[in-house]
């Protein structure tokens, strides 16, 4: 199996929960591929990226998502038969994004682009209204999200294995003691090497 990390919108492999899920499995799982490539700033590119990434996986992948990589990886997820952690996902981005239209700059790498009227549409596109197999979701929450109203992604995924957590906000504090039980649910395990 190999695990892929979906950052969020202006965010990019440096953030905090991928550096520590990449931590964690280096010492725990050292044989499990992570990849969290950083995406385009352009929707339709960054799931083109996606893709080509499962795809070329030539093995079962399971997939972390933070805010909108959490919306990425729900469409994947569907797409691909996979199995998916949400943390603070993103349910309505492309409303959000209205309020980011021109200039912007990554929080991370300060790489400045600019987002378009296109750009919205191609994320409200990737849409998944009603995830068909809410076995294959875990979704985290913490109700004092600054940035979503974890309600909205309460009541969308509703049915699948949840766990909300009063206080927190968006960068989903503590992420890094859920990890074991977050590689369990994807059903990840190390390559056997003869």
């Amino acid at each position: 199996m190999a695990l892929i990390y979906i950052h969020g919108f202006n965010s990019s492999p440096a953030s905090l929960k991928s550096r520590q899920t990449a931590e964690w499995l280096s010492l725990h799982y050292p044989d499990v591929p992570f990849h969290c490539p950083r995406l385009n700033n352009e929707p339709d590119k960054a799931i083109r990226q996606l893709q080509a990434l499962v795809e070329s996986a030539k093995q079962p992948v399971g997939l972390v998502g933070s805010s909108m990589g959490g919306y990425y990886a729900t469409w994947l997820a569907e797409q691909y038969s996979l199995r998916a952690v949400l943390v603070n996902p993103a349910v309505m981005p492309y409303k959000m994004m209205l309020d980011y239209l021109g200039e912007n700059a990554n929080y991370h790498t300060g790489e400045r682009y600019v987002l378009e009227q296109k750009h919205v549409d191609e994320v409200h596109r990737l849409e998944v209204r009603t995830p068909l197999h809410r076995d294959r979701y875990w979704v985290l929450l913490q109700t004092e999200d600054e940035v979503l109203d974890y309600r909205q992604a309460e009541a969308r995924y509703d049915g699948c294995r949840m766990t909300i957590e009063q206080g927190g906000d968006h960068s989903f504090q503590h992420f890094e003691r859920f990890l074991p039980d977050i590689f369990d649910f994807l059903q990840l395990s190390p390559e056997i090497h003869e």
